[in-house]
């Protein structure tokens, strides 16, 4: 009982609240259309006929500025009903505050163009603090990619390379060998040198995958750096506040991305399109290296190599295999969260649209009560 009178003492004072604004409204209306006040129902006729009598030459004098303002008033006279209109100018004129900032650069062709750098459809949206990160983001997985992961390979191969040159030699000591007795001491000598061949050979084959992986990244950064351009240019030109369709979000969203542009955020699209992107790549990577150890795993089993060997490769399997699942589950709530965002993004499409509820001035006399809800 406490909550319900609780209620109807809060919206009590939300009407009397709004009543009083619509007056303060009403007498800046008036004083913008040149009205008088009305001083007391005492007045005389004789007065009233006066100031009919005057209120054509008032019109005549009055500049044009007087009469746009009056112009500009009569708009909330019709139906009230406008989106992001409620007739009441502090709420009007409220900015909306975006992410996505209006500049006067609204060009597509050079967005996209130069969206082809890293970061430079930011910059000349003059948006310099997304552009920084892209570029400073992009660059070091290109040097990462392109620089250390090929300077790693060959210092594997060096590392490698007297490894190798041992187990040739040792190879050529067991081919020449007349004495069986040091002939095992040979061959163990040779599968030592040979073990630590195959050690670097399966570190360079890790290294591949990983390169082959962040590759995969950065192209996939670098196209949300795309589309987050777009999407900057799109919002300068079609900036809007209309309710979209919730269940129409949800269906495109079943497209991966597609929720997104229809709701108009081209960037998470592109977000969405670079975390599908690296997490296919890295599935397939680490696909690749579990079975490139389970091969490994049955030459040893065969070759009755060391258990410790043989325990190292399995823990890779394990590794690997458990990388893989990792990201599966990761690719399938990269998906799951697109449709909810989608559909959180239609509902609340509307947001910066102050008509759901106003106390809203009629011009005819008193004030009306407007309430929208859009589902």
């Amino acid at each position: 009982m406490s909550n319900r009178l609780l209620s109807i003492i809060l919206f009590v004072c939300l009407a009397l609240a709004g009543v009083a604004s619509a007056q303060t409204v009403l007498q800046t209306g008036a004083r913008q259309m040149g009205a008088q006040p009305v001083s007391s129902a005492s007045e005389t006729s004789q007065d009233s006929l006066q100031r009919e009598s005057k209120a054509p030459e008032e019109a005549k004098t009055a500049d044009g500025d007087t009469l746009a303002q009056a112009a500009d008033s009569s708009e909330f006279k019709g139906d009230p009903l406008v989106k992001g209109k409620t007739g009441i100018e502090a709420i009007d004129t409220l900015t909306v505050n975006e992410w996505d900032i209006p500049t006067t650069r609204n060009s597509l062709p050079l967005t996209m163009l130069l969206s082809i750098l890293p970061g430079g459809g930011h910059y000349y949206t003059e948006h310099y603090v997304r552009g920084g990160f892209i570029t400073g983001i992009e660059l070091l997985l290109v040097y990462e990619v392109y620089f250390n992961k090929a300077y790693q390979k060959d210092r594997v191969l060096e590392q490698a390379r007297p490894f190798q040159d041992s187990v040739s030699m040792y190879t050529k000591f067991i081919m020449e060998a007349t004495d069986r007795d040091s002939l095992r001491a040979l061959q163990d000598k040779r599968n030592e040198y040979a073990s630590r061949v195959r050690e670097k050979s399966d570190k360079k084959m890790e290294q591949e995958d990983l390169r082959y992986a962040e590759n995969a990244w950065l192209i996939g950064l670098h196209l949300y750096g795309m589309f987050d351009a777009f999407g900057i240019w799109f919002k300068n030109n079609h900036r809007s506040v209309e309710f979209r369709s919730m269940k129409t979000a949800v269906l495109w969203a079943i497209l991966p991305g597609f929720g997104q542009m229809y709701n108009g955020e081209f960037g998470k699209a592109g977000l969405l399109y670079m975390g599908l992107i690296g997490a296919t790549a890295s599935i397939r990577t680490s696909q690749n290296m579990v079975e490139y150890y389970l091969d490994r795993k049955h030459f040893l089993e065969r070759e009755n190599s060391s258990p410790k060997e043989l325990e190292r490769v399995s823990e890779r399997v394990t590794y690997y295999r458990k990388n893989r699942n990792q990201y599966i589950w990761g690719l399938a709530l990269i998906y799951l969260y697109s449709l909810g965002d989608a559909a959180v993004d239609a509902l609340l499409s509307d947001f910066d649209n102050p008509i759901h509820f106003a106390l809203m001035p009629n011009f005819s006399g008193g004030a009306q009560a407007v309430f929208s809800l859009d589902f």
